[in-house]
C-alpha cells in the first residue's frame, strides 16, 4: 500500500480508501465487517461513511452504515488501527427525514449529527468530520452551471467554522474536511479559517473519474498550492467505467441494475466514450477498472482514492490497483480521449 500526508495534519492515510456506502443496501453487517477486514489486511487505513449511507437514502436505512462500522469497532477492539471518516448533511431534498429536514450547518443540527454519528459508529471522536455538501446555493455534485438565487437562506461559513472550532476542542472530531465544495467555497473556508486562528479544512471529497475531470479545471490548483488534498468519489464513474454495462447489460446484482438513481450514467454517448476507455486499456493489457482507478491514484492533487465493492472479489481487485503504474503510452491514449470527450458526465 502507498500513504500521503492528511492535508497538513500528522496522518498518513492509504492512497486507497474503503468506501462504504453500500453497507446496509447492497451488503450485510457480516459482509461489511470482511471488507474491513481484509482491506485492513492489506494495508488500507482509511474508511469512509457518512450519516446518510446507506445508498440510495432511505429512511429505512440511513445510520446503517456506520452501524455496521460500529458493531465491528465493538467486536475487533481494532478502533485505532482505523482512520475514519464520515459526513453530516447540508439542507436539501437527499434525505429529508433526517432531522426532520432540519439540517443546516449550525451549532445545534451538526451536534445533533456529530453525537449521533458517534453513538451509531461506537466511537468517542471522528478522525475526519466533512461537510456533504454545502450549506449555501451552489453547483455541487458536479452541476455544470450555477444558477444565482437572489434570496437564499443559509448559514454563514463563520457560524459553521465556530461550530467546527467547538468539535475540534472538544475531541469529538480530529480533523475537517468539505465535500462536493467548489473553488470558491473551499478559498472561502480557507481565508476565514485563518482570520479566526483554527486549523484548516484538510480534504475535499469529490467527484472525480475518467468521464469527469472537472476538478482539474479550478480546484486542482487549490489543492496543491493550500495542500488540501482531494478524496475522490465515483473513481469508476458508478461502474461504468468497468464495462460491465456496455451495449445494453445490466449485470445483475450491480448498483445500475437495482436503481434508476443514475440513470445520466447509462446513455448510448457515454456508451461510446467508455469503449474507447475500455479499448484503450486492452491495448495496453490492463484491466479497465484498474486503469481507471490507477488514474484517479496517480494525480498530484490526490490524497485518497475512495472504492467501493459489494463483493470480495471486486474489492480486492480495487485494492490490487495501487500496483498499476501507466505508461506514458497508456496517458498519452487517456489524454486523447479526453480532448475528443472533455468532462462528459459532471
Amino acid at each position: 500500500m502507498k500513504y500521503r500526508k492528511l492535508g497538513n495534519t500528522d496522518l498518513n492515510v492509504s492512497v486507497i480508501c474503503l468506501g462504504s456506502m453500500t453497507w446496509g443496501e447492497q451488503n450485510s453487517e457480516n459482509e461489511a465487517h470482511e471488507q474491513i477486514e481484509y482491506a485492513l489486511s492489506k494495508g488500507v487505513n482509511f474508511v469512509d461513511t457518512a450519516e446518510m449511507y446507506a445508498v440510495p437514502p432511505d429512511p429505512k436505512t440511513q445510520g446503517l452504515t456506520e452501524k455496521y462500522i460500529g458493531s465491528w469497532f465493538s467486536k475487533s477492539k481494532r478502533r485505532d488501527e482505523v482512520i475514519l471518516a464520515t459526513k453530516v448533511i447540508g439542507p436539501g431534498q437527499w434525505a429529508n427525514w433526517i432531522r426532520d429536514g432540519k439540517t443546516r450547518f449550525n451549532k445545534k443540527h451538526i451536534g445533533m449529527a456529530i453525537d449521533s454519528s458517534l453513538e451509531r459508529l461506537q466511537t468517542d471522536y471522528v478522525d475526519l468530520y466533512q461537510l456533504h455538501w454545502p450549506d449555501r446555493n451552489s453547483n455541487e455534485f458536479g452541476a455544470r452551471q450555477f444558477v444565482y438565487k437572489e434570496e437564499e437562506e443559509m448559514t454563514p461559513i463563520v457560524e459553521t467554522l465556530g461550530v467546527i472550532k467547538d468539535l475540534l476542542q472538544s475531541g469529538k472530531i480530529r480533523h475537517y474536511g468539505l465535500s462536493n465544495e467548489t473553488a470558491w467555497g473551499v478559498m472561502t473556508f480557507l481565508r476565514l479559517a485563518d482570520e479566526m486562528n483554527m486549523p484548516r479544512p484538510v480534504s475535499i471529497q469529490n467527484n472525480y473519474n475518467l468521464l469527469n475531470r472537472s476538478y482539474e479545471i479550478h480546484l486542482a490548483e487549490v489543492s496543491i498550492r493550500e495542500n488540501i488534498g482531494l478524496l475522490s468519489y465515483f473513481a469508476l464513474a458508478c461502474g461504468i467505467l468497468t464495462g460491465k454495462y456496455l451495449n445494453g447489460n445490466r449485470p445483475e446484482g450491480a448498483r445500475l441494475t437495482l436503481t434508476d438513481r443514475y440513470f445520466r450514467y447509462l446513455t448510448p454517448e457515454l456508451d461510446k466514450i467508455v469503449s474507447k476507455y475500455v479499448e484503450v486499456a486492452k491495448k495496453h493489457n490492463l484491466n479497465p477498472a484498474q486503469m481507471a482507478l490507477a488514474f484517479s491514484n496517480q494525480q498530484a492533487f490526490l490524497t485518497s482514492t475512495i472504492i467501493g465493492a459489494t463483493k470480495m472479489n471486486q474489492l480486492k481487485f480495487n485494492i490490487e490497483s495501487i500496483d498499476v503504474e501507466l505508461s506514458d503510452e497508456v496517458n498519452q491514449d487517456i489524454e486523447k480521449i479526453h480532448d475528443q470527450h472533455p468532462n462528459p458526465r459532471p
